[in-house]
């Protein structure tokens, strides 16, 4: 099995292992490339990664995906709360997107525990630290393998 998977970031993320690493871990960006490009390896699969503090660059990526990926890891930071624009891309894009936060929003302030992207997600995985990245690439290839297998 072939497929591209998007591996999209959000505001902040590139910040990884510096900013509050009492709440997103020591690992970095860098960290969670490597760890999803060699999950997606062992799926057959490749991962593009891009991450962005500009909500344009975004949801530019999702609509470049479009036909062309099998699914999307999206991480959209603080935009998970406030950005129905990007969430209408994750709709444009037809991607089968598997929404991630390393933190649990639901553990903290109130207005994190409202996302608009998952009314779009396939799957929403919080508070795993970056191993959620990993069972994200999990989900899309086992779609991927299903949806090959029923056509």
């Amino acid at each position: 099995m072939s497929g591209r998977i998007l591996l999209l970031n959000g505001p902040n993320l590139n910040m990884l292992g510096l900013r509050e690493p009492e709440i997103y871990g020591e690992a970095t960006l860098d960290d969670v490339v490597a760890l999803t490009r060699e999950q997606a390896r062992a799926h057959g699969c490749t991962i593009d990664a891009v991450q962005s503090n500009h909500e344009g660059d975004l949801i530019d990526a999702l609509h470049r995906a479009r036909g062309t990926h099998i699914g999307c890891v999206l991480n959209p930071g603080g935009l998970t709360h406030t950005s129905v624009a990007l969430l209408d891309a994750v709709k444009a894009s037809e991607l089968s997107t598997v929404e991630v936060h390393i933190s649990n929003p639901h553990a903290r302030e109130a207005f994190r525990h409202h996302s608009y992207i998952s009314l779009a997600a396939r799957a929403v995985i919080a508070g795993a630290g970056i191993q959620g990245y990993a069972f994200a690439v999990d989900i899309l290839a086992a779609d991927h393998v299903s949806r090959k297998i029923s056509n």
